[in-house]
């Protein structure tokens, strides 16, 4: 079995951003010279996520909305009284989940239609890091 490891860097523009990493998780997965296996995505913080969806603008707004009602970005977590501002951003990437894991057919990402890859920030503004795994044949 071959096993390939890749690390990607962000500092996004805004404390609350998608960015969609869709052509860096096939690159990686070229590089790895896999034709049938599997691709690991993980976000290594805990304020965000990474997540499945489609490259549209709409949905994307949703989501973010969805995620602001469902944890707003509010002065009263329990989570602050550590002096961290944050504890939206904890609950926001539980939402989103910390990682997926996506099948490599012929050398290629083996997604539904539309389906494209996002690393959800919710505290940004500083540098973080994505891991992909890739493992297979």
């Amino acid at each position: 079995m071959k096993t390939h490891t890749k690390y990607l860097w962000f500092t996004t523009k805004k404390e609350k951003e998608f960015v969609n990493i869709t052509d860096e998780v096939q690159e990686a997965v070229k590089e790895s010279g896999v034709k049938e296996g599997l691709a690991l995505v993980s976000a290594m913080h805990i304020t965000s996520g990474i997540f499945v969806n489609d490259e549209e603008p709409g949905i994307k707004q949703d989501l973010m909305e969805w995620a602001e009602k469902v944890a707003p970005d509010l002065p009263n977590y329990l989570h602050h009284r550590t002096g961290e501002s944050n504890g939206d951003a904890h609950l926001k990437s539980t939402l989103f989940h910390h990682e997926i894991t996506v099948p490599i057919t012929k050398g290629q990402l083996d997604f539904g239609p539309w389906q494209q890859i996002f690393y959800a920030e919710f505290d940004g503004q500083r540098k973080k890091r994505v891991i992909i795994k890739i493992l297979g044949e």
